[in-house]
């Protein structure tokens, strides 16, 4: 599975030209104080504000400004044509997520950008920037919402050093050779955040801020992102080889067994398939949302209808 580390390891654009994250926010991105909402300013010499923008299709973007200081993140909407975004809602730590986005809208867009982007494999660092933003309603389904959320967070990697050498240059005394007398260093692991931080951070919101039936809301430049990345969704597996290797997809989805998934893997790169993102989502170790996503969508299925007959 492609991790954020990964991400900062290739410096190359995605497709179609798209510029990666910036090293800032990877940075920032391992650091779990960010997560928490907490202030990542330490110094004079840090940005106090970060802008991302993460393309969808047809000239939209979503577009996210955070504020290093108070931990206060605005989503925005940027249409074509046009080089500042509209804003959607702001999110402030502590307070009821803005409903801007229906959890569905987020997962549709996060596909898109995977699709078009190898560096922002699905779920992972768009939906986990992004979450806060779609939290969970009524109409939604818990579970499966809260498998992919936990997905993206354990997505989250660093970088660690090689543990330093540790224990006696030679063989001690018995009396001095106990684990007590020579304990190893600390382990830091490579995920950046904890059990307990990932469900805490993915569980559902009962309060929300419905910011969607304001004046100012851009509705129909929303809707027509939407129309656009679905359509955008259902074309891509019609495309060369995927549509050669759809009658596996198909099966995986209907049983709903992942142990075909090795079958799908080999047939696509025997017909020539070199995507980053279609590859990684099927290889070992196998993430089960990360694999639900692109079978479902080689298999022209509805987004989640996988993912949810796993669960």
């Amino acid at each position: 599975m492609t991790s954020v580390s990964g991400v900062a390891a290739r410096r190359s654009t995605g497709q179609d030209g798209r510029v990666p994250v910036s090293d800032t926010l990877l940075n920032l991105t391992e650091n779990p104080d960010f997560w928490a909402g907490e202030s990542c300013v330490t110094s004079d010499d840090d940005p106090r504000e970060l802008r991302t923008s993460f393309p969808v299709t047809g000239g939209y973007a979503l577009v996210l400004d955070l504020d290093l200081h108070t931990g206060e993140r605005t989503l925005g909407l940027r249409i074509p044509s046009s080089s500042e975004p509209v804003q959607l809602a702001y999110a402030l730590p502590g307070e009821p997520g803005p409903a801007a986005l229906r959890w569905w809208e987020l997962d549709l867009c996060a596909r898109v950008i995977a699709w078009e982007d190898p560096t922002l494999p699905h779920p992972g660092l768009v939906v986990a920037l992004l979450s806060p933003f779609a939290p969970v309603t009524a109409d939604d389904d818990e579970t499966g919402i809260a498998a992919m959320r936990e997905a993206a967070y354990r997505s989250l990697r660093r970088d660690v050093p090689p543990a330093e050498p540790s224990g006696p240059e030679q063989t001690p005394l018995p009396l001095f050779s106990g684990d007590d007398w020579w304990p190893a260093p600390a382990v830091v692991s490579p995920q950046v955040l904890d059990e307990a931080s990932i469900a805490e951070l993915s569980r559902p919101e009962r309060a929300v801020r419905d910011v969607r039936g304001g004046s100012r809301f851009p509705r129909e430049m929303l809707a027509d992102l939407v129309r656009r990345a679905a359509a955008h969704l259902r074309e891509a597996p019609r495309q060369r080889w995927y549509a050669e290797t759809r009658p596996i997809a198909r099966h995986i989805h209907d049983t709903g067994d992942l142990r075909a998934v090795p079958q799908l893997l080999g047939a696509l790169t025997e017909a020539g398939c070199d995507h980053p993102t279609v590859l990684d989502a099927l290889s070992e170790p196998l993430v089960t949302a990360e694999a639900c996503w692109m079978v479902e969508t080689l298999a022209g299925a509805e987004p989640g209808t996988l993912l949810r007959h796993r669960l």
